[in-house]
């Protein structure tokens, strides 16, 4: 059995002890520089930076050198936390969804140059599957299936966009989908477990506060840790 790759933002790390005591590793690959965090038999990537000071925006994370280090360092399979706006009013903040397509119609990074190369893009069911199990063992309940939409970020949906995406997809992100298809290009079986921490513009008459929002950031940082946890069992 290889390591298991994690990808999350820094709140996940903050929040939890998974990664006590873990050494950092810089690495440099063809595609450029990737910080890894490795303990026992896990790497982890923290997608937008370690501190606030280095804090990288979306759509300038090197996602093809993030994704070819964990490949380098032996990774089997990568479980990816992601943070997400609702497109559904049924689908409230401190929900966590674990979708099983998406869709992104903005270009999306590629390991392939000058090369004919035509993946279908896809999300591992086997990776899926486990997180799934993984939330009910430990009775974190979740939505099995979803259709996230990657916008191209750093800025957020207009109502206009919100109202549009809602008729195809039930969640909206920024980073997922560039993930998936870099580690599907690279063999790696991905899969994700999306936290809900607030509504899409206009999907409510009375927008959530910055405060409402953060607390609920928060409480999905916890549940996820608690997810990963359960993971690891099943993994190891």
């Amino acid at each position: 059995m290889g390591l298991l790759g994690v990808i999350s933002n820094k709140l996940v790390l903050e929040r939890s002890d998974l990664l006590r005591n873990s050494a950092t590793r810089s690495m440099r690959n063809e595609y450029g520089r990737a910080s890894v965090l490795l303990k026992d038999r896990m790497a982890w990537i923290i997608r937008h930076g370690h501190t606030p000071n280095d804090y990288v925006l979306p759509h300038l994370i090197n996602y093809r050198a993030n994704l070819q280090a964990l490949k380098d360092l032996g990774v089997t399979e990568i479980v990816s936390i992601n943070s997400t706006g609702s497109l559904k009013k049924d689908l409230c903040p401190g929900m966590i969804v674990i979708p099983d397509d998406f869709i992104a119609l903005t270009p999306t990074p590629t390991i392939h140059k000058n090369r004919a190369v035509h993946i279908t893009p896809s999300l591992n069911e086997n990776v899926r599957q486990k997180l799934i199990k993984a939330a009910r063992s430990n009775k974190i309940k979740v939505v099995k299936k979803g259709t996230y939409w990657q916008m191209q970020g750093p800025r957020l949906e207009t109502k206009a966009e919100i109202k549009m995406i809602a008729n195809y997809a039930d969640i909206v992100g920024m980073t997922m989908a560039n993930e998936a298809v870099i580690a599907l290009e690279l063999d790696l079986p991905y899969a994700c477990a999306c936290s809900i921490d607030n509504f899409g513009n206009g999907l409510l008459k009375k927008p959530l506060t910055m405060e409402e929002i953060i607390a609920g950031t928060r409480k999905n940082a916890d549940l996820m840790i608690k997810l990963l946890q359960s993971y690891l069992k099943l993994y190891y």
